[in-house]
């Protein structure tokens, strides 16, 4: 995925921003809500400084102290600044919820993409990629939102307030602190520009730290057993460190861009200060004015100064969205044909006919392959590990396309039919079992939406899985977590099979659904899935030649290419290739 991520987005910040602003163009009410108490925060913060320094000019030492103006003014400062406090803390439970509001819609768009997605797609990127997205990249997003966006935003408005104060104050002592402002938005944007590939570095290092450690734990019960910790540790120390490394670089430079404007917006102070008491001593501002002028000043280079110190996470904000628009604007699964037909009926004959396929271009894995399966037809697809069986599952599936040849279903190009009607024709037991977080009831029902109580209790009967289940304290209000991490996979395997009991679909996928059981467990997972093919067109992958004996035709693939085709009996009569696999078994 990564490899082609980069053709998506240029980097450009203006289009991450773009993008960030569309969000907020959904909600355009509350982003103007929020405008319009912004500019009411400030403006009546910015009244402070000019009534500040009236209050000052009004105490003369040689006329006496005019106690009643400077009251006068004191209490409207007083309420201005009040004011502006209640209509910041308006503003700011307003960002909060306004932020949280575009990151459920961020959020829900990433895991809708990533449903969308091909599966090819899905194959070649890590979950702990996709996990750290949807997760840690989200939320970075979310705490610039909340926080940083307002204070730079903020920001902008209290600049222009503070500039035109100071116009007004003494344009002179404005020309004084001009010489200041290049050098901080100088230091600010050159210094944002090379932090920003350090964090979308850092998002990256930390993907692949979440990928890794994703990985190994999923298998560490088999990385005890071959006692593998120390060689594990020392790989996730490494991934540990990079992700340390890139935190830090981008963390130090970050850093350094605050103390930088903060030096230079102090000189500017100290500029302001010694040009003021000239231009007192010679009668061309007052006392008052100078204070008014500070004033306006520090809030002038305070937003500039915090936006330095913002710059680290804004850009950390802007490399994570970069990331999760990447995604975003991963092509689809391809869209249906616009005469795609739905399909509702099937009498599940399914026929390959010279299909050629390769994952990777230029690499075939599957030449020239024709077979029919006839509706209720079992066919079994045999042969050693890498030979092609289950990619013919993801050919009939569409969870790829051949790129030769045709696939039909009841004599259709499976093309023609809409995916998803296509998909909901089969059902599927897996080697690797899939339990939700939910009860066991609900784990069953999925397969057949609004299955009743009768029909999931029925199910779990046929698959001899109900005894057990009616054993459990709360039997089927039984809660499933981490995957059903408590059940054996003979018990994980059987509710799978009575999951598919439920569903109504012609056509049944089984690919090695009784391994890693034993023998028992197996007899039962035979016979379950017996009575889980009546009436369907079958098609079992299988390694264990035993639960494929009665299959009306077995496919012996090798190589990409069937090269064998019939019953049991027949194949073990042609002393070929199949019966070599059937004699190793049981030799």
């Amino acid at each position: 995925m990564r490899k082609n991520e980069s053709t998506i987005i240029k980097g450009s910040k203006k289009a991450v921003i773009a993008r960030l602003a569309g969000y907020f163009w959904r909600y355009r009410i509350r982003v103007f809500t929020a405008f319009l108490l912004m500019v009411g925060s400030n403006l009546f913060a910015l009244l402070g400084p000019y009534l500040s320094g009236k209050a000052i000019d009004a105490i003369d030492l040689k006329t006496g102290v005019d106690f009643g103006a400077v009251a006068e003014l004191c209490l409207w400062m007083a309420v201005f600044y009040v004011v502006s406090a209640a209509l910041s803390y308006l503003l700011s439970v307003l960002m909060i919820r306004l932020s949280q509001k575009i990151v459920r819609r961020m959020r829900q768009d990433v895991f809708e993409k990533i449903l969308a997605l091909p599966v090819g797609d899905l194959d070649r990127v890590q979950a702990g990629d996709l996990i750290n997205r949807i997760s840690y990249d989200i939320d970075t997003v979310n705490a610039s939102l909340s926080n940083d966006i307002l204070q730079a935003a903020t920001g902008v408005i209290t600049v222009v307030g503070a500039f035109i104060g100071m116009i007004l104050t003494s344009p002179a002592l404005l020309g004084v602190f001009a010489v200041t402002i290049p050098i901080s938005v100088f230091i600010t944007i050159k210094r944002s520009r090379s932090v920003r590939p350090l964090f979308r570095k850092r998002s990256a290092k930390l993907a692949e730290l979440n990928g890794f450690s994703e990985e190994m734990l999923t298998g560490i019960k088999t990385i005890k057993a071959y006692g593998r910790e120390e060689e594990i540790v020392g790989k996730f120390n490494e991934k540990n460190t990079a992700a340390v490394d890139a935190y830090y670089a981008a963390d130090y430079y970050a850093s350094l861009i605050g103390p930088s404007v903060n030096f230079v917006n102090n000189l500017g102070t100290v500029l302001i200060s010694t040009a003021g008491s000239f231009f007192y001593l010679f009668g061309l501002i007052s006392i008052g004015d100078i204070s008014a002028f500070l004033l306006y000043a520090r809030k002038f280079s305070g937003p500039v100064n915090e936006y330095a110190n913002i710059m680290g996470e804004i850009q950390s904000a802007l490399a994570a969205a970069e990331r999760v628009f990447r995604l975003l604007d991963r092509p689809a699964e391809g869209a249906d044909p616009a005469d795609a037909a739905e399909l509702r009926e099937t009498e599940g004959m399914v026929a390959f006919k010279n299909v050629r396929f390769g994952y990777e271009e230029g690499e075939e894995i599957i030449h020239d392959l024709s077979f029919q399966a006839m509706p209720g037809q079992t066919v079994a697809i045999v042969g050693p590990t890498g030979a092609g069986k289950t990619t013919l599952v993801n050919l009939m599936m569409r969870f790829y396309d051949p790129q030769g040849g045709r696939i039909e279903l009841d004599g259709k190009d499976i093309r023609s039919y809409t995916r998803k009607s296509l998909r909901a024709a089969f059902t599927m037991v897996l080697q690797d079992t899939w339990l939700f977080e939910g009860t066991i009831f609900e784990n069953i029902a999925y397969g057949k939406e609004g299955a009743t109580a009768e029909e999931v209790k029925r199910a779990a009967e046929d698959a001899h899985i109900a005894s057990f289940i009616e054993s459990l304290p709360d039997k089927y209000d039984t809660v499933l977590t981490d995957g059903g991490v408590n059940l054996s996979k003979g018990q994980k395997q059987l509710m799978t099979i009575a999951r598919a009991m439920l569903s109504p679909a012609k056509l049944l996928i089984l690919d090695e659904a009784t391994s890693n059981v034993d023998t028992r467990t197996e007899l039962l997972i035979r016979d379950a899935m017996a009575k889980l093919m009546r009436g369907r067109t079958c098609f079992v992958i299988a390694h264990r030649l035993t639960t494929i004996r009665s299959a009306d035709l077995i496919l012996v693939v090798k190589g990409g290419d069937i090269v064998e085709r019939g019953r049991h009996e027949e194949l073990l009569e042609r002393r070929g290739f199949y019966s070599e696999i059937y004699e190793a078994q049981f030799e």
